[in-house]
């Protein structure tokens, strides 16, 4: 239990009516802004709508120096930014949408100490020039949000996240805030060992919701758009959120939804930025809008009046579904929160899961690349993924892993290609400088490429060897003219920086510590799946499991489907089958191609159950992609090892 909460000062209520416009604080901010004001750090565990953010805001206008806010969500930091300087506060983001000028004037607020609230990505913490300017200014607080990404036992871990505990401990931030609103008693455990949050300053509000009707209803592949169908149409309209997993889902099913006659639009991340603006203003704006969407769709979204949550497909787990379900009905009115439970989709995340880890020769041959030259690097992740077919995202997992055991230090990024449009002949240009800075500009200039429409590229690289001069002199130089108007500036080819602090005894056996721990993963997804299904088929009360999940403890809610009487959802048990003769058929005919890309059997594997991978992703329109994608991937792996076995047994 919570220790019992030190008294808000009257000059924290003062502020709250003055500046936020509340006469009170709801249950659990009181307990955890005034454990902050006290010194403490804090982890607060509030259901999604339960009003986190007001946690750090009202404590970081009355605590002495700045407040920094990471944030994995733009749109997040944007919302509350307009929120915050409507109100006249001293608060500012600074992120990747900022021009250079943008960025300079947000850092010069820092360093004058008009800043109260500052929001920045977890990746701004990697970067040493934005770390040098911490450094010289008091941190009092550091508000994590979305914290569940520190932890590996998390649903929706983020390699960058690891990284942010051992940075508040080098900046000696002086407290911090962890935000949740899913964590179960292991990822709790995890944030608060990683922030030293006692736990007698752990606040959970606790996830009951009492206006959510939770359901699940059993469902076949062919039956679950009529059934969605008839929901849509039998209950009051209202605006629907319809959660799918795939991109092409959401596209079938919100098309087949308008051609029965149901306002409907898809959302996915493969959709332009334009379109997917365009949804989620639509939604914003509609009361029975139904945006049939993948889980791009919904953080940093709030919707008060969302009505129904609808799951098409079956989440990838129990944290998943209380966060998802979590965004109906914040405006406390009744909303109902369907799951179509088809046993199918466990098929699909379970491939997903085992699809992401790497092969072993991949991680040998990266940790080859990192550990075998210079101990200066300069890496492109995005490039990394490409060369050795690991996704992008794992091979961030695998950098931060090697930067936490002491392998590797990350200094952040620098950008490598440079964009140049004069607005004056270079003779007016260099008049005002003495001769010297004169040569050092006409020698950067003229390594400069014509482009169309009178701009110019610069790759600064190129740039540093062919004038000799420090890439820092030249990238500087640049700025100041673009600071004078002399020229127009855009900076792009964004490269890593990198130092290797040590390097391994064996890179075979850390070669094997890093596969473990991605075997470990995998695991755990997998235990998500099976826990998702569990909570599915609850014979008693479905919000009473939910809660359960999270280490709350209450009896029947009296409001969910098996309270009302509802029969427990027991939906027909998915059989997986086997290849089929024509497609092992079809198989041997991809081995004749001989092509290099499947030399291995998890990206054989990977090909044939459809899951795209940075050496593969050029195939996908071959007729054999996805070949296997009703197979369990661990079958598709055994037998991708055994042809692939004796093909080579054979010399084919």
């Amino acid at each position: 239990m919570p220790a019992s909460s030190p008294p808000l000062p009257p000059a924290a209520l003062t502020l709250l009516r003055e500046s936020f416009g509340f006469e009170s604080l709801r249950p659990g901010q009181a307990e955890a802004v005034a454990r902050l004001l006290s010194g403490r750090s804090v982890l607060a565990i509030f259901p999604t709508g339960g009003g986190k953010s007001l946690c750090y805001q009202l404590p970081a206008l009355l605590l002495p120096g700045v407040t920094l806010v990471v944030s994995p969500l733009l749109a997040l930091m944007k919302d509350q930014m307009d929120f915050l300087t409507s109100r006249g506060l001293p608060a500012a983001r600074y992120d990747s949408s900022l021009d250079a000028q943008q960025a300079r004037d947000v850092l010069g607020r820092l360093r004058a100490g008009e800043l109260k609230l500052l929001y920045i990505s977890p990746e701004r913490l990697s970067n040493e020039r934005f770390l040098g300017v911490i450094r010289r200014v008091r941190v009092s607080l550091l508000a994590v949000d979305e914290a569940h990404c520190i932890s590996q036992w998390g649903h929706n871990f983020r390699p960058e996240y690891l990284k942010i505990a051992r940075t508040a401990r080098e900046l000696g931030v002086e407290r911090v805030l962890a935000l949740t609103a899913t964590a179960d008693r292991e990822t709790a455990a995890d944030i608060a060992r990683g922030f030293a949050v006692d736990p007698a300053d752990v606040v959970h509000t606790g996830f009951y919701r009492p206006n959510l009707e939770l359901r699940a209803t059993a469902a076949t592949p062919s039956t679950r758009r009529q059934l969605l169908l008839e929901r849509l149409r039998g209950r009051p309209r209202g605006a629907a959120l319809v959660y799918v997993t795939l991109q092409k889902t959401a596209e079938t099913v919100a098309q087949w939804l308008r051609e029965h006659g149901v306002e409907a639009r898809a959302y996915h991340a493969g959709m332009a930025q334009e379109e997917r603006e365009a949804v989620q203003e639509a939604f914003m704006a509609s009361g029975d809008l139904t945006v049939v969407a993948t889980i791009a769709f919904g953080m940093g979204v709030d919707k008060a009046d969302l009505r129904y949550v609808y799951h098409y497909n079956l989440p990838k787990g129990v944290e998943s579904y209380a966060q998802e379900v979590g965004r109906a009905g914040r405006d406390g009115l009744p909303s109902v929160c369907e799951l179509l439970v088809c046993p199918r989709d466990t098929l699909v995340l379970e491939n997903f899961a085992l699809g992401d880890t790497p092969d072993e020769e991949s991680a040998a041959t990266l940790l080859g690349e990192l550990f075998g030259g210079e101990d200066e690097l300069l890496l492109s992740p995005a490039g990394l993924a490409n060369r050795h077919d690991i996704r992008e995202l794992v091979v961030r997992t695998l950098l931060t892993y090697l930067e936490l055991d002491g392998f590797v230090r990350a200094l952040g990024h620098i950008f490598t290609d440079y964009s140049l449009t004069p607005n004056k002949p270079s003779s007016e240009m260099l008049a005002p400088f003495d001769a010297p800075r004169q040569a050092f500009l006409r020698s950067v200039l003229s390594c400069c490429r014509k482009k169309r429409g009178g701009s110019f590229a610069l790759d600064v690289e190129d740039a540093a060897t062919r004038t000799g001069e420090p890439r820092e002199r030249i990238v500087a130089a640049l700025e100041y003219l673009h600071n004078r108007g002399d020229i127009d500036l855009k900076a792009s080819g964004t490269r890593q920086r990198y130092r290797v602090v040590r390097r391994p005894e064996s890179r075979e056996e850390l070669v094997r510590d890093l596969m473990r721990r991605f075997g470990e993963r995998e695991n755990r997804e997998l235990t998500r799946v099976r826990q998702m299904m569990d909570l599915a088929g609850e014979p008693n009360c479905l919000t009473r499991a939910l809660l359960g999940y999270f280490g709350e403890e209450r009896g029947p809610c009296g409001h969910c489907g098996p309270c009302l009487g509802e029969p427990p959802c027991r939906p027909p048990a998915f059989v997986p089958r086997a290849p089929r003769k024509r497609s092992l058929a079809k198989l041997e005919e991809l081995l004749e191609e001989r092509l290099d890309r499947l030399d291995t059997p998890r990206r054989l594997a990977r090909f044939l159950c459809g899951l795209a991978s940075p050496a593969t992703v050029r195939l996908k329109e071959h007729q054999a992609f996805g070949l296997f994608e009703r197979v369990p991937f661990r079958m598709v792996l055994g037998l991708a090892e055994e042809v692939l076995r004796d093909r080579r047994a054979a010399g084919a």
